[in-house]
Formats: structure tokens, C-alpha cells, sequence
């Protein structure tokens, strides 16, 4: 009953995820069309826009930050299981509680560490030191702690999902630890 009660909060936790990273991945199709039009302002029109260009790589903070989360959620990753395989399932098991439990720290920390550095920046009002640049840089900035945010929530659903073991359950079939990668488009 209590291995229910765990997976019932990480498919929760999963939802917030999965939505959370399907917004933000929209932001790579922004990103996209933004390059192209600075291209075609560039080869052209031979002109520019600082603003246009520094607007590519503030897209590029919520496609990578914001869908770290998502990666990892649908085993997009890079898992080095060179010794994890030859392991007793056990011990396997007992191996990805400890780290989920140090990605959940991880992600605790880098919030905690970066929630002064954003606040720091909307206080003073920091913009782009170049003329013509964007402002609101805090926003930017913002998406660090809300990443780590999204990768903390994923961390925990991956412990909750890595306890269900120890605790009698059976992970279901969807939850598995080797389960391949699943497209997006899917």
C-alpha cells in the first residue's frame, strides 16, 4: 500500500515534469527562428541587431536548463553502467537510491546557492552592458534555480520510484530503470 502511495507522488511529480519540459522545449523552435533571422538580417540586409543576437542565447538558458528534467525523465542521458550492470539487482537497487539521493542534494544546493545571485540581479537592475542589448537579465538568470528546481522535483520522483523495491513493491513496467529512450514525439 505504501509502494502505491510512492508511485501515485511520483507520477505526479513526472507530470509537473513532463509538461514543465514540453513548454520549454518550444523555446529550441524560438531559438531556431531567431538565428535565422538574424542570418538573413546579416547576409541579406548586411545589418544586425545586438538585441536579436543576445536574444539567442537567452533561449538558450530555458531549452537547457528547463528541460534537463525532461532528458533525464525520459532516459535521454548518457548512463555509464560499466560496472552498475555486473552488480547484484540488489545492490543495483540500493546504488540508484544513493543517487537519486545525491542528485536531489545536488539540485538542493545549486537552488540554494543561486536564489542570491537572481535576486541580486533584479535588485540592481541589471541589464545588457552593450547599447542596444536586452534588459531584464534577471530573468535569464532565473532559470537557473528554476531548472535545478525542475531537476530537484525529477530527482525526487527517481527516489520515491527507487524505494518501492526495498519497500515490497515491484517497480510497473513504465518505471523501469532500463527502459529505452523515448522520443518526445511519441
Amino acid at each position: 500500500m505504501f509502494a502505491s502511495r510512492l508511485e501515485s507522488a511520483a507520477r505526479f511529480l513526472d507530470f509537473v515534469v513532463e509538461h514543465s519540459g514540453r513548454l520549454a522545449s518550444w523555446t529550441g523552435f524560438a531559438l531556431v527562428c531567431v538565428m535565422a533571422f538574424n542570418v538573413l538580417l546579416r547576409y541579406l540586409f548586411h545589418t544586425g541587431s545586438v538585441a536579436m543576437q543576445e536574444l539567442e542565447w537567452h533561449l538558450m538558458a530555458p531549452v537547457s536548463l528547463l528541460c534537463i528534467a525532461y532528458a533525464i525523465k525520459h532516459e535521454g542521458h548518457v548512463r555509464v553502467d560499466i560496472l552498475y550492470g555486473r552488480l547484484p539487482v540488489r545492490a543495483q537497487q540500493g546504488l540508484e537510491v544513493a543517487s537519486c539521493l545525491v542528485a536531489v542534494a545536488f539540485a538542493a544546493i545549486i537552488i540554494k546557492l543561486s536564489i542570491g545571485y537572481v535576486l541580486q540581479s533584479y535588485m540592481i537592475g541589471e541589464k545588457s552592458p552593450d547599447p542596444g542589448g536586452l534588459p531584464y537579465r534577471f530573468i535569464l538568470k532565473a532559470m537557473i534555480p528554476l531548472g535545478f528546481l525542475l531537476l530537484l522535483v525529477q530527482s525526487l520522483a527517481a527516489t520515491l520510484r527507487s524505494l518501492i523495491p526495498f519497500l515490497g513493491g515491484e517497480l510497473p513496467p513504465a518505471a523501469q530503470p532500463d527502459k529505452p529512450f523515448e522520443h518526445a514525439a511519441e
